[in-house]
């Protein structure tokens, strides 16, 4: 493989050679509780040659750190998650702890077939890449006692979400990712099949395609799959009865939200009463506004995470 090496600087290796007894406070990514760490790697003096751009006519511009190498492979229970959706609150916890983001790329954008095979990566089963669909980034923190590189490469399979974690830098005496986080299935609706399971199980579900932009209750036309499972679960148990709850963004106020919400999710009962045929006694429509939120509301996709109507099952037959 051609490469072309950026180097931090002149005194990396004296840096990480002087430094070796000092243990330093790496990030410590959290995973969610539905994630298993399938594999661990570390060398306590090693390299790593991390890309920082695209691969394009046969090279990729690369950062080169040296200290304890480490590779972690994790596997996520995370339904019809992607791996964008993976990958940003990881992201968000490595600008949180001082990181820099210098590149992050999407399948074809990372140069495709060619980029993958020109990583570094933990063996199936461990790790899974699909090589049409996957994300990649690359982060950099800067300290006295070095400098840290992190990367994050993210893809699924067709039941679960796949991360490998590699850092290298002085030894951090610490793990680099932890199970803490809440389970991340509670933030997305279950397969149409598992519906019924996830709903009775967890007591709520997100609907994933139903769209509002900021400060709008209007749902377009559809037809919506959601609403579809929705409907045929209530019609296979008509004696159970749900609530449909909408939140928005933080843009506003609480009190606009809360009506605002409470809006959409008016607008869903409507639409599931009219065109899919579910009795209106079995529905109900509240609003939390900005209460409840799945992601934070400091980025766009956050916000658009926010903006959703979850089914609550309120039955308690």
């Amino acid at each position: 493989m051609k490469s072309r090496s950026v180097t931090f600087c002149g005194r990396v290796v004296a840096i990480v050679l002087m430094c070796l007894p000092t243990i330093v406070r790496a990030v410590t990514l959290e995973f969610p509780g539905n994630a298993d760490l399938r594999a661990e790697i570390v060398e306590p003096i090693g390299s790593y040659a991390m890309p920082v751009g695209a691969w394009e006519q046969g090279t990729m511009p690369i950062l080169t750190g040296e200290g304890e190498v480490t590779r972690q492979a994790w596997r996520i229970d995370a339904g019809r998650l992607t791996a964008l959706q993976i990958l940003l609150p990881l992201r968000d916890q490595l600008r949180d702890g001082g990181f820099e983001v210098v590149f992050s790329c999407e399948t074809e954008g990372c140069g495709g077939f060619d980029f993958r095979f020109a990583l570094d990566v933990i063996p199936a089963p461990d790790m899974h890449v699909d090589l049409g669909d996957f994300q990649y980034l690359a982060a950099r923190r800067d300290s006295d006692a070095g400098s840290e590189l992190v990367s994050l490469l993210v893809s699924r399979s067709s039941s679960a979400g796949f991360v490998q974690v590699t850092r290298v830098g002085p030894p951090s005496g610490a793990a680099i990712a932890e199970t803490s986080a809440p389970d991340l299935r509670a933030t997305v609706a279950a397969p149409a099949g598992d519906f019924a399971e996830a709903l009775e199980r967890d007591g709520h579900v997100i609907l994933p395609d139903l769209t509002f932009e900021t400060g709008s209750a209007q749902l377009d036309d559809g037809p919506y799959e959601s609403l579809q499972t929705l409907a045929d679960y209530l019609a296979a148990h008509p004696a159970r009865l749900v609530a449909l709850v909408g939140h928005t963004d933080s843009e506003g106020s609480l009190e606009g939200n809360i009506a605002l919400s409470k809006r959409r999710a008016g607008s869903v009962l409507e639409r599931l009463v009219s065109d899919y045929g579910v009795t209106r006694a079995q529905l109900q429509a509240e609003g939390m506004g900005f209460l409840s939120p799945v992601r934070a509301n400091l980025t766009a996709e956050g916000r658009e995470a926010n903006r959703r109507v979850e089914v609550i099952l309120i039955s308690t037959e």
